[in-house]
């Protein structure tokens, strides 16, 4: 674990932060889209995710080595911190100048990237890299009180609250400053469970603080899961909505739809309110919710198991299918039809969703008296509740290509025996780099497409976007680094 913490805290990390991989001679870096070498992510397994990492690691050790690490990590998340208090997807120490042409070169040429064509200026909280940032300074502020972390944290905290909408949601970025045509992002989000996160974060806030500013905001977000329900014949969700409450489209291959993922994330959420809670509120629409589910999913389950189609119409219930043709930003566009044929490579047409599964809990919280399954909730807790000691995640839910989800089984001396012979003499442990992406070379993308692009995850060669290498290289992995470690240190008797 040593070995490998300082190849990454002494190699790998830029001013203490990190990207999500490296080439093994450290020529290319890779966040979700290439990075510069002046350039650290946020957006997980990033910065605040190996943050998390060192701390547990300090907590399963009591090596200081760990605790300092977190402590760098910290200090490159803060000197990214927005004057809002939040976090853009990457933090760039070369400066505004290096920053724009990043924007102006890889990022305006990844087709399908639309969240990286411009530099809106804001901080969003998206893919959940400021509410991981948020966590991880919470977390460290709480270990041992030291004042630093406090002034930061405090902003944080305001970027929560300032940003909220009365009705409880919040948008993908904040301050809403409308730049670009089609400009989505003041929607009230639920992509990426942008609510979920930020409730998460305020409880956890409320716990180890006792901060009673964040109840009433805590409240209305539970809320607005409520006011969002689409009424019958259609009590589901969709990814974003208008500030007046009606669905609405948001990327191009995002279409104004319900969204069944949406809908039976939101459906668990519910239920974890109820638990947090005790009221009954939260449970009564949900087996409305679950029903629809049941009615919308796909008559026969794909060979992957996937259940739902992704995307329904308002209004008919029928699966709208996302499509696209051309081959890069200047000749590409997506469309949307009723067809399951030649659906897009990089976002999927259809989900697995374990309806069943959502029932038979809801079914269990039916049954429970609302006192006993609110018994343990930290919103009614009489004393501050000690946050949990290990955090960083087993099953990353992240975009890294190159991390797939791993099962939560207690490892064994066997396992652990290869984690400790992977390592290599340089102190990594030698990872297939399956993201790749096509280096920017100052083309101006062509005007007519060179070729059908139509299922793949990446467009012509001027397309910059991220896709999965055929014959990967081997390199260095902040995400597999994450989950190996995380091994180790449930080997150490740690983090379960």
């Amino acid at each position: 674990m040593k070995r490998a913490t300082r190849f990454m805290v002494e190699k790998a990390a830029t001013n203490g932060g990190y990207v999500w991989s490296y080439t093994a001679d450290f020529s290319r870096r890779w966040g979700e889209l290439e990075a510069k070498p002046s350039m650290v992510w946020v957006q997980p397994p990033g910065t605040p995710t190996m943050g998390h990492l060192f701390l547990d690691a300090y907590h399963a050790t009591g090596d200081d080595y760990y605790y300092r690490a977190a402590e760098r990590a910290a200090e490159a998340l803060i000197w990214g911190q927005k004057p809002s208090g939040g976090w853009n997807y990457f933090i760039d120490f070369g400066g505004p100048a290096s920053t724009r042409d990043w924007y102006e070169t890889l990022g305006k040429n990844a087709w399908r990237m639309e969240e990286f064509q411009h530099d809106w200026g804001n901080a969003t909280f998206d893919d959940a890299g400021t509410s991981e940032a948020m966590q991880f300074l919470l977390r460290l502020y709480v270990e041992k009180r030291d004042p630093r972390w406090k002034p930061p944290l405090e902003r944080a905290i305001g970027f929560v609250l300032e940003s909220q909408y009365p009705v409880g949601g919040w948008p993908q970025r904040w301050p809403v400053n409308p730049k670009f045509e089609g400009d989505y992002t003041g929607y009230i989000t639920f992509n990426d469970d942008v609510a979920g996160e930020n409730i998460k974060f305020l409880t956890m806030v409320y716990q180890a603080l006792g901060d009673e500013r964040v109840l009433d905001p805590i409240n209305r977000a539970m809320t607005s899961f409520l006011v969002t329900q689409q009424g019958q014949p259609q009590p589901g969700w969709a990814l974003q909505y208008t500030p007046d409450l009606k669905p609405a489209a948001a990327r191009s291959y995002e279409p104004r739809a319900l969204a069944t993922h949406t809908t039976a994330t939101n459906v668990e959420q519910l239920m974890t309110f109820y638990e947090l809670t005790g009221d009954t509120k939260f449970l009564a629409r949900v087996p409305e919710a679950l029903d629809w589910l049941d009615r919308v999913k796909l008559k026969t389950p794909r060979p992957d198991g996937r259940t739902h189609p992704t995307f329904i119409e308002i209004g008919t219930d029928r699966p709208l299918y996302v499509h696209r043709r051309g081959s890069n930003v200047v000749n590409g566009a997506y469309y949307v039809d009723y067809s399951p044929e030649r659906t897009l490579g990089h976002y999927s047409a259809f989900r697995k969703i374990d309806v069943a599964g959502l029932r038979a809990r809801y079914e269990r919280l039916k049954a429970t008296r609302p006192e006993e399954a609110s018994r343990h909730s930290p919103l009614k807790a009489r004393n501050l509740v000690p946050l949990p000691r290990y955090f960083a995640t087993r099953d990353l839910a992240t975009s890294d290509l190159n991390v797939h989800a791993q099962r939560a089984t207690a490892p064994d001396a066997a396992a652990v025996g290869r984690l400790v012979a992977g390592l290599n003499a340089e102190g990594y442990w030698p990872t297939p780099l399956v993201a790749a992406s096509h280096p920017y070379r100052g083309d101006t993308p062509p005007a007519r497409p060179d070729g059908d692009y139509a299922t793949t995850h990446v467009g012509d060669r001027t397309d910059t976007s991220p896709y999965p290498a055929k014959d990967p290289p081997l390199g260095i992995s902040t995400g597999a680094y994450i989950q190996n470690m995380t091994v180790l240190i449930d080997w150490l008797g740690g983090g379960r």
